[in-house]
């Protein structure tokens, strides 16, 4: 207890590095949006929506063995992750 009481006490002297004064500022442009990804990206999405459609009365008109979620939630996630890691690139 009395050695925390003296480390406060008897503190070292406070360097420039130490003050937590600002040393350095960067400032970075807003990147510009590329208006063609953009609806590359929309266009790819409503693709996708018809696909899904497809899909969907596909597997509901004709036997088939299998959900139709085996197709469908594989596009739906790799074009999500394809989103997200293009916007949060940004």
């Amino acid at each position: 207890m009395f050695a925390n009481l003296l480390r406060l006490i008897s503190r070292p002297p406070i360097t420039a590095a130490d003050s937590g004064s600002v040393l350095e500022v960067n400032v970075r442009a807003k990147p510009v949006p590329f208006h063609r990804v953009e609806r590359f990206i929309m266009i790819c999405w409503v693709l996708i929506a018809i696909k899904h459609v497809a899909i969907i009365y596909a597997c509901n008109h004709w036997p088939v063995p299998f959900h139709q979620l085996w197709i469908n939630a594989p596009t739906f996630a790799l074009g999500l992750l394809a989103t997200v890691v293009y916007y949060g690139r940004r």
